[in-house]
């Protein structure tokens, strides 16, 4: 909290003829990080799950900032959809200057994806993570190229059981799936960060801070009017996110800045159970047979 209050920083920086896709761009943070990112000139692909939102959304970008906007659709708790989506993108750009992988949800009851995974795990986990594997050698070509994980503090709620991921042990609480998730995709980007080493692609995470989203308004009437009613009015709004999202991927001084967590735009320790080298390397490893990848 305290690292919230602090002065954040921002850049004056340019994105122009830069290339960013967004996941989960059609409301909230990642909405209002689209806009931003569109007002510094760059180009997008909103990867999202609803072809209307996202068409509109689209649309409005072109109209006030002139920049191109396209709409890439997928379902982030299907994995073949996340694949489709990655393949659309291969072949129609050369070129990816920039990843954020926003899309994330909360969910107060259990519930699985298709494959039988913990809904929460699958979509804030390990979707961002195969889609990020199968765009990294195009990322790699398009040097230097920046990856940012929008993350949480959620992460400090929880660390990750590789025995009970399932959440079939454990008593399921939406507070703790969403830190396992949370922790998993930490300890992924310190993988991720020592491979990256030399390629000039970065690759970070951040908390958004404590501001509006739509994240958990897919649960049930008495979550939606907790958040709506006694939750928003305490939070600040979603464009103060999306000024440290733009710092981030766009400040010269951030350029071979890797393998760090922010709060914000402030750099920060995450919890103890997070930094877990050797439990890294094992989330590593089950996140690449879950979702079907091969080294």
């Amino acid at each position: 909290m305290a690292n919230a209050r602090k002065t954040q920083k921002t850049t004056d920086a340019r994105l122009d003829g830069k290339l960013c896709i967004i996941t989960g761009a059609t409301s909230g943070i990642g909405l209002e990080a689209a806009r931003r990112i569109a007002q510094g000139g760059a180009d997008l692909v909103l990867v999202c799950r609803n072809a209307e939102k996202g068409e509109k959304v689209a649309a409005a970008i072109q109209q006030d900032f002139g920049v191109k906007a396209d709409v890439v659709l997928a379902d982030f708790s299907d994995f073949e959809q996340v694949r489709r989506a990655a393949d659309e993108i291969l072949r129609k750009y050369d070129k990816l200057d920039i990843l954020i992988n926003n899309a994330g949800i909360h969910m107060t009851t259990r519930a699985f994806n298709k494959d039988g995974l913990e809904l929460v795990f699958a979509v804030n986990h390990l979707a961002s993570f195969l889609f990020t594997r199968l765009l990294l050698d195009r990322i790699k070509e398009s040097a230097p190229a920046r990856i940012l994980q929008i993350n949480s503090e959620g992460h400090r709620f929880s660390r990750v059981d590789l025995d009970d991921l399932k959440w079939e042990k454990r008593i399921y609480r939406g507070i703790r799936s969403y830190g396992q998730s949370k922790t998993a995709q930490l300890l992924t980007v310190w993988e991720m960060a020592d491979e990256l080493t030399g390629s000039g692609v970065t690759i970070n995470a951040m908390h958004p801070g404590a501001v509006k989203s739509n994240i958990g308004m897919n649960n049930g009437w008495l979550y939606q009017n907790y958040q709506k009613y006694l939750l928003f009015p305490l939070l600040k709004d979603a464009t103060v996110s999306a000024d440290a999202i733009y710092y981030l991927v766009a400040a010269p001084e951030m350029a071979k800045t890797s393998g760090k967590f922010y709060n914000l735009t402030i750099e920060e320790v995450p919890a103890k159970h997070a930094c877990d080298r050797a439990l890294g390397k094992k989330v590593w490893d089950i996140s690449t047979k879950l979702t079907g990848l091969t080294e």
